[in-house]
């Protein structure tokens, strides 16, 4: 569905910012943070130390499993580190970025947080959120009026039942995003910095993998890893905003309400904070992109007390729920191309 709403003058968000603030929601977490990021990288070292103790043995595509999931949990340190939540300063939290994704994990830190920082100005705002941007997947009724060529047509028309499938690829869809970014990216603040520790990364990973295991059993590792990598950061971050509302060109929305109507929490305790990297908190986190991860939590009492005082529609649901909307979603707007029939549909 599209939002269609009147311009609201002033902001509700000033009051609820204060609160946030009298509450030190947004003070930084360091000794929570050392934390995780020595259990962290502890994890990376430990998962690459068992691959080379497993050898050239069948057993290397659970190693590769888990280290997929390792991959995961580093690159949701970059996102904490592109969003300034980390440290007091811009340029150790840049750095933490930079060695999560370009080192560790080969994705470009520059063109995530460009990309990103894009998503969370506008979330499922057409036309400007690239996150629903033209791709494989139909995002707009617009998008799957559009689909061309038979391939295409059949992608949109099963979208649905593709969708998970299509995940194990986006890690690899990443890294070559990644590759294509440092290249036509005029030179800039840590550009070279990137192209050294990408390469690093794309070096180190490649020489280890057939040095320790060789090229057959390389093809099975490298192709588990990704896919689990892409599976696990797509249903980390499918359930934040698909199958909610989009926002119809032109229309313009206040800061607050734009970011609580497109955003989905997703109910959970500490587990789940883990596992989802506190992206389950997404209405909390698109208010306060710069709040700490451990903050969250704390934070949602605040706000979700806030939006019923404003009868601000507030979307929370259980994981398996918001998997389901976003399934929905996807098959609704490729209806038209399976009756043949023109509709509207939610993105």
């Amino acid at each position: 569905m599209s939002l269609a709403l009147p311009v609201r003058r002033g902001s509700d968000f000033a009051a609820l910012s204060r609160q946030i603030r009298d509450a030190h929601l947004l003070d930084r977490r360091r000794v929570s943070y050392t934390i995780r990021i020595a259990g962290t990288l502890l994890a990376y070292v430990a998962v690459w130390a068992a691959f080379v103790v497993v050898g050239r043995s069948w057993f290397q595509p659970i190693v590769a499993a888990v280290m997929g999931l390792v991959f995961t949990q580093v690159a949701f340190l970059g996102h904490d580190g592109g969003h300034q939540q980390v440290w007091r300063s811009r340029r150790a939290n840049d750095l933490l970025g930079i060695v999560a994704g370009d080192l560790l994990t080969g994705l470009s830190y520059g063109w995530w947080v460009d990309k990103h920082n894009r998503h969370h100005a506008k979330p499922n705002h057409e036309g400007h959120d690239p996150d629903i941007g033209e791709g494989v997947l139909a995002f707009t009724t617009e998008q799957a009026a559009n689909r061309t060529g038979a391939f295409a047509r059949f992608v949109t028309r099963n979208q649905a039942y593709l969708f998970f499938p299509l995940l194990t690829l986006e890690g690899l869809n990443l890294h070559v995003s990644s590759v294509a970014s440092l290249r036509r990216r005029p030179a800039g603040r840590y550009r070279r910095l990137e192209i050294v520790l990408f390469a690093l990364h794309v070096l180190g990973y490649a020489g280890a993998v057939l040095w320790v295991v060789g090229p057959l059993y390389a093809l099975v590792f490298v192709g588990v890893q990704q896919a689990v990598f892409g599976l696990y950061m797509g249903c980390s971050f499918a359930p934040n905003h698909k199958g909610m509302p989009v926002i119809a060109p032109g229309v313009k929305i206040d800061f607050l309400r734009r970011q609580v109507l497109t955003s989905r929490n997703v109910r959970g305790g500490r587990v789940t904070d883990f596992v989802l990297g506190g992206l389950n908190y997404q209405v909390e986190h698109h208010l306060f992109p710069n709040m700490p991860r451990p903050n969250l939590r704390h934070a949602q009492h605040l706000v979700r007390s806030f939006c019923a005082h404003h009868e601000i529609p507030y979307t929370e649901t259980s994981l398996l729920a918001s998997y389901g909307a976003a399934l929905r979603a996807l098959h609704e707007l490729g209806a038209p191309l399976r009756t043949g029939i023109p509709g509207v549909s939610p993105a």
